[in-house]
């Protein structure tokens, strides 16, 4: 496979996330097209955002990540540029991730993320086009990366419980996670091995 030249999860113009209206319900939301809600819906039975429009315009390197695409590389442990399967070493999968305030070692442990992992090659490509990469970033290893939950807009139940919010992170054993709809997959990733930190790129 040939390394694209525009990443793979990346979105790009005309390709949005629809606002679509759900139903909410005691027992969660729901699309109001049963099979549109079913082909959304993945094995734990979390809804997720729909995309429509081109493929083809030009791509938004700041915006979040293509929910379907960033979702296929999460879960399937594939970079999140080319596709290609995570290569380990004795130190484990390769990740790189924004620099956070304090950047020091122990902080990257457990650290909770939405960034799915990268490729040997694509690490050097990646901070050049991502901004949020740009003021400084870290390459990483890991042996565990445990899938923990979702990030998207939650919504309040009927009942008036819970705390809504348009960019919520919900735990899989979280009972909030029903009322959610789904954006990005997250994995806690552990047993992390810093390998590098890189400067903002000027």
């Amino acid at each position: 496979m040939d390394r694209p030249t525009t990443p793979y999860a990346t979105p790009r113009t005309g390709k949005i996330t629809l606002p679509t209206p759900v139903t909410v319900t005691a027992s969660g939301v729901a699309y109001a097209g049963p099979v549109q809600d079913a082909l959304e819906r993945d094995l734990d039975g979390v809804l997720w955002a729909l995309c429509a429009g081109a493929t083809t315009g030009k791509p938004e390197y700041a915006a979040e990540l293509h929910p379907e695409r960033q979702r296929t590389a999460m879960e399937t442990l594939l970079c999140v540029c080319c596709m290609k399967p995570a290569v380990r070493d004795r130190r484990g999968m390769r990740w790189v991730l924004p620099l956070l305030d304090d950047a020091v070692d122990a902080r990257w442990e457990n650290v909770r993320s939405a960034i799915p992992l990268m490729c040997e090659a694509c690490t050097e490509q990646a901070p050049r086009l991502y901004p949020r990469l740009h003021e400084g970033h870290v390459k990483l290893r890991m042996r565990e990366a445990e899938p923990i939950g979702v990030r998207g807009t939650l919504y309040p139940r009927p009942s008036g419980r819970g705390a809504p919010g348009p960019d919520a992170l919900i735990l899989y054993d979280s009972p909030d996670l029903p009322f959610v709809v789904a954006r990005e997959a997250v994995r806690e990733l552990r047993r992390t091995t810093v390998v590098a930190f890189a400067a903002a790129i000027p």
